[in-house]
């Protein structure tokens, strides 16, 4: 699967290891999408694409299109992270779990749905972070 990783933000920050956490998501999910675009977007940005797309008119953290691209808020994502007590790549690498869940099928829209997909992204991260510590 070819991937692309787009910053529309001024924000400085590495971002190719979403590079990393797609692919393994990707391969653990067996997605079978060729291409994945992954931006990273403003708050102004986002809001404005939640509306177009969803009806609600608020900022989101994270928003996924069948057609294979994920968008990801870049200033939530930071005040998640700080809010949460964990770093920046770690909330990223959540959204980006997150979104790729929804491109494979899964639903948040019950509390039901929430609490499997919650389950399923927790269980990606752990697996994933296992993963990255033994390539080392």
């Amino acid at each position: 699967m070819k991937i692309e990783i787009n910053k529309l933000t001024p924000d400085k920050m590495d971002v190719e290891f979403l590079k990393a956490v797609a692919d393994k998501t990707a391969k653990l999910l067996k997605l079978k999408i060729p291409e994945l675009s992954v931006a990273l977007a403003c708050d102004r940005r986002i809001k404005a694409l939640n509306k177009k797309y969803r009806k609600k008119d608020r900022i989101t953290d994270v928003l996924a299109f069948d057609y294979g691209e994920i968008i990801i808020c870049l200033p939530q994502a930071k005040r998640q992270a700080k809010e949460l007590g964990h770093s920046i790549k770690k909330e990223l690498s959540i959204l980006l779990i997150h979104g790729l869940l929804h491109l494979a099928g899964y639903n948040d829209e019950t509390k039901q749905e929430y609490d499997i997909m919650k389950r399923e992204g927790d269980n990606i991260l752990n697996k994933i972070k296992n993963k990255c510590q033994k390539e080392r």
